[in-house]
């Protein structure tokens, strides 16, 4: 059988994995400098306190850890008055307040200190004969345990208290005591530990499902968008795809409606055509790529801003109010604007109809000289009916037609609990058509002189 990690029993690379994880956690540079940093001062508790109370709220963690050091002191103090009041007993307790401390900036390494020098701490406590720990030491391993997992990772608070279960059987059964306190400081700690490596993993689990809904929601976004251009698309083919047919049919009929063309004329007309023909056929696989397989075109022609009148009526059937003001002389315009201008104003009636039911609306067309003015406006919800909640996709897909046609557009609530929609698209002034020339005919007799 061969040898190497590939034949290694899942027994051994799981027992490998732990060792791996111990050395990690609590062996691999454990007196590293790493500061407990403050608390936000945005954050949703010190929020909403004021700022000059917010300003010292901040350090709140080092206050506590810094007040279970001192009572720490105060145990040990009290515990050598009632022996008689000797200063060794009171100064035992000077290692564990210090390991309680040096949590705040080398936690795994105030573990260590705490665990290794609690024989010593007992020895000095008069209780080097009795419980491996002095009531100042128990009570400074806790706070110790505590503070390190919190700071850490549940997996190492997991080897500290396998670390001090061992250390706690080999002092029960070498020390010869008569009343350990092994199984009491495991049972305190497991709940401890149990309890903050909770509120750990749901903290982190909280801050991973929020950087994930961001995520989610950027990706969404861009999905929207990538659907709203591909709609776009598929639109804009059907438009030029109809003016580049009209193109190649014309350049193809144009040479028999003149007599007897030159044939620089005739080759003119079969290069245009021919032209027509490679644009349409590039247009048809380019637009393959982003078109869906279950895609099939509209048989119906697209709509534009006379059939502005069918929309209204269909949206009026559906509940919402809505008025239409037309200002500037109507004229034809593009068909790629008209169906821009005719889906911004399905979009923002639709969302009227989802976010604000009962209101009224009023659509706005200006033909001004310099091209396409837009306002759709509806007021506050009045119904009954609750407004359906929106992810804003509709005014992400205007934007993307306003921008297509470098137009501009602004969208957002009115004073009076409505929303507005304003667009402006530039479309060039028709240029004016060149009168026909007059002509005069003078009667003429068979042999061609004027009469």
């Amino acid at each position: 059988m061969p040898t190497g990690a590939k034949s290694r029993s899942p027994e051994y690379r799981l027992a490998a994995g732990a060792l791996s994880g111990l050395r990690q956690d609590l062996f691999k540079d454990p007196f590293a400098y790493r500061p407990l940093p403050p608390w936000s001062p945005d954050g949703p508790l010190l929020g909403r306190l004021p700022e000059r109370v917010r300003r010292y709220a901040v350090w709140t963690p080092h206050a506590v850890v810094l007040g279970a050091a001192l009572f720490t002191l105060l145990i040990a103090f009290a515990v050598g008055d009632s022996m008689g009041g000797d200063v060794i007993h009171a100064l035992s307790g000077f290692v564990p307040a210090l390991a309680v401390a040096m949590t705040l900036i080398r936690p795994v390494g105030a573990w260590w200190i705490s665990l290794v020098s609690t024989p010593f701490v007992a020895i000095m406590g008069g209780d080097g004969f009795g419980a491996p720990w002095a009531p100042a030491g128990f009570f400074a391993h806790l706070v110790v345990m505590t503070v390190v997992a919190a700071r850490t990772r549940p997996r190492t608070a997991a080897w500290m208290w396998a670390g001090t279960a061992a250390f706690g059987f080999f002092a029960s059964v070498f020390w010869y005591s008569m009343d350990p306190d092994t199984a009491p400081m495991l049972f305190v700690s497991a709940l401890a530990l149990l309890v903050t490596t909770s509120v750990h993993i749901r903290r982190e689990a909280k801050v991973e499902m929020t950087a994930q809904r961001q995520v989610t929601a950027v990706e969404r976004d861009k999905r929207t968008l990538l659907e709203e251009r591909t709609n776009i698309a598929r639109e804009l083919h059907d438009v030029v795809a109809h003016h580049m047919s009209v193109v190649a049919i014309q350049a193809e009929a144009a040479p028999y409606r003149v007599e007897n063309p030159p044939p620089e004329l005739e080759q003119a007309f079969v290069t245009i055509r021919e032209n027509a023909v490679a644009a349409l056929t590039e247009l048809r696989r380019v637009l393959g790529v982003v078109r869906a397989e279950d895609y099939e075109a509209p048989d119906a022609p697209q709509p534009t801003l006379a059939d502005l009148g069918r929309l209204l009526e269909n949206v009026r059937e559906a509940g919402l109010r809505v008025g239409q003001t037309v200002t500037g002389a109507v004229r034809d315009l593009p068909q790629g604007v008209e169906l821009s201008a005719y889906r911004i104003v399905q979009e923002a009636l639709s969302n009227a109809l989802r976010h604000a039911p009962g209101a009224e609306a009023c659509v706005e067309v200006s033909y001004v000289l310099g091209g396409l003015g837009l306002r759709i406006v509806n007021g506050p919800p009045t119904g009954l009916v609750k407004p359906s909640p929106g992810a804003g996709h509709g005014i992400t897909g205007m934007r993307e037609r306003i921008a297509m046609l470098s137009g501009e557009m602004t969208a957002g609530p009115t004073a009076d609990g409505g929303y507005e929609v304003a667009a402006f698209v530039p479309v060039a002034a028709p240029e004016p058509k060149p009168e026909p020339e007059a002509t005069t005919t003078t009667a003429t007799d068979r042999s061609g002189d004027p009469a």
